[in-house]
Parts: structure tokens; C-alpha cells; sequence
């Protein structure tokens, strides 16, 4: 039981290495318009969002705030209706998931 225990502990820890990995990894995305750009980390968390067009820039900036917002908002819900799903089947409330 303390093998199992012990197991556990360390898979937590090696979860939130990996976690603490992915928040800093970041990545770009264009459109293939080139209209739009947004910078994301690994642990799915919108960064920056660049739009490039005519907009004066306190609607680029607006627009901007709202389609992080947005896009961080969507995120966050799917990550907690798999983890919401991984309750289900496993019966088990892993820390860290959410």
C-alpha cells in the first residue's frame, strides 16, 4: 500500500513539472490570411492576440482584450468538462487537472 502510495506522490510531482514545463513554453499561430496572430502557452492560455489590418487602435485594442478573453474563457470550459469526464470514469478527483 505504501509502494502505491508512494507512486502516486510521484506521479503528482512529475505532473506538476510537466505542467510548470508547458506554462512556459510558448508558441505562435497565424491565419493563413496573415490578418491574425495569437501566442499561446502549453498549458493552453492565450498570451497575445495580433490583428493586422485598417482598425484604429482603441478597436484593435478592444478587439484584441475581447478575443483573449474569449479564447481563454473557451479553453479553461473544455479543460474542465474533460476533467469533469475523467471523474466519471475513473472515480478519482486528480488534483491539477482543472
Amino acid at each position: 500500500m505504501f509502494d502505491k502510495m508512494k507512486g502516486l506522490f510521484e506521479m503528482q510531482k512529475k505532473m506538476q513539472e510537466v505542467k510548470r514545463v508547458l506554462e512556459e513554453t510558448n508558441f505562435d499561430i497565424q491565419s493563413s490570411d496573415g490578418l491574425v496572430k495569437i501566442t499561446m502557452n502549453g498549458a493552453q492560455e492565450v498570451q497575445a492576440i495580433t490583428v493586422k489590418d485598417s482598425l484604429t487602435e482603441q478597436d484593435k485594442a478592444r478587439l484584441n482584450a475581447a478575443l483573449k478573453d474569449t479564447f481563454n474563457r473557451s479553453i479553461k470550459r473544455s479543460q474542465e468538462i474533460a476533467a469533469s469526464k475523467m471523474r466519471e470514469v475513473t472515480g478519482i478527483n486528480i488534483p491539477g487537472l482543472t
